[in-house]
């Protein structure tokens, strides 16, 4: 596929978009580090110069970590991602009322909100990670189990910026506990294993591939994420809250590391028992809370969703499969009619392109 200019985004988003997406699918190599690079400060100066009626800013005068969704359009909350670049080609070529959820983007008919937890590919690479530990045992001398590794997260995070770029008021993606390249236990962040020495082995290849430059840019990056997203009856972070929090502290979250934690890394069983109708009656007074849930992923569910909190907390995050949920800007959440399962129509998409 040929190169696409930068003028052609500037005459047709849309067809722009659809063509780049595919590209990045299609990409058999790692991004080039200067065009990713070029791309980290696009996005940078977008998280830094958000919209403050949607998402307002702190004290210090930065953005802070509350995102207001608009009251009068469909809102798609996309759970965990996890380097499944085919999970988003076929959210984005949707369509809904003849147009591809990409259109309804630019038409500002749709609003998106991912929960983050773009890297790290899941049980289904779990023999990739195996033998890229091996790799990274000698320092990536050899490195191609890796390649892919990061190929398909770096890809994932491309198509996150470039639509966030593109529509930075109906695009948001909130920080989830993988969005940490340095691998560090500090600012809100804990290292990460799982299948392998996940966290670790993405830090070494990004320092001897990319170097320290673009991973201390790519970690400034992650930290400019937003936490919490607010819709007309239904809330979203990346995980269930720990404890109840205002929106004051969620804005001024920089000062609060804890609250970060918080909001990214609650396992199941380990939040304080009220801490969701908490958030509901704060976030909704003098309403009734019955209409009003609270979403996020984080753990892995094996249906289209599981409940906990009392029902009020509703967990999206399937990685064997498309889930999202699509709540509409009128009327009561309807879960068995508003998650749904995107059907997999990844080579009849690439097949047009």
């Amino acid at each position: 596929m040929k190169n696409i200019e930068l003028n052609n985004y500037e005459t047709d988003k849309v067809t722009y978009l659809k063509k780049k997406l595919i590209q990045i699918y299609k990409r058999k190599n790692l991004p080039k580090i200067q065009d990713y690079s070029n791309l980290l400060d696009k996005i940078i100066y977008t998280l830094e110069h958000e919209n403050s009626e949607i998402r307002p800013y702190s004290n210090s005068n930065i953005p802070g970590g509350f995102i207001q969704l608009k009251k009068d359009i469909s809102t798609i909350i996309i759970p965990d991602i996890h380097a499944r670049i085919d999970f988003l080609i076929n959210i984005m070529f949707y369509k809904v009322n003849n147009k591809t959820i990409l259109e309804e983007l630019s038409d500002n008919n749709m609003q998106i909100v991912c929960v983050g937890d773009g890297f790290h590919a899941e049980s289904r690479a779990v023999k990739r990670w195996q033998i890229a530990l091996e790799e990274y045992k000698s320092d990536f001398e050899k490195h191609s189990h890796m390649d892919e590794e990061m190929r398909e997260s770096f890809g994932v995070m491309e198509i996150v910026m470039e639509l966030k770029n593109s529509f930075p008021d109906n695009f948001h993606f909130l920080k989830g506990n993988h969005e940490n390249i340095l691998n560090e236990n500090t600012d809100g962040n804990y290292s990460f294993r799982k299948f392998a020495l996940e966290g670790p082995m993405v830090l070494r290849f990004v320092e001897k591939f990319y170097g320290i430059d673009f991973l201390i840019k790519y970690s400034f990056f992650e930290k400019s994420l937003p936490l919490l997203a607010m819709g007309n009856n239904f809330i979203v972070s990346h995980c269930e809250p720990l404890k109840f929090y205002t929106k004051e502290e969620i804005i001024e979250y920089k000062n609060n590391p804890e609250l970060i934690i918080n909001l990214t890394w609650t396992d199941n069983d380990a939040a304080e028992k009220d801490s969701v109708e908490k958030m509901l009656k704060y976030y909704f007074p003098n309403n009734n809370i019955e209409n009003y849930l609270y979403f996020g992923g984080h753990r892995p569910v094996y249906s289209l969703y599981n409940i906990r909190a009392n029902g009020k907390y509703v967990q999206i995050h399937n990685p064997n499969k498309f889930i999202v949920g699509f709540i509409k800007p009128k009327g009561l959440i309807n879960l068995d009619k508003d998650i749904i399962e995107i059907p997999d129509r990844t080579k009849e998409i690439i097949k047009n392109y």
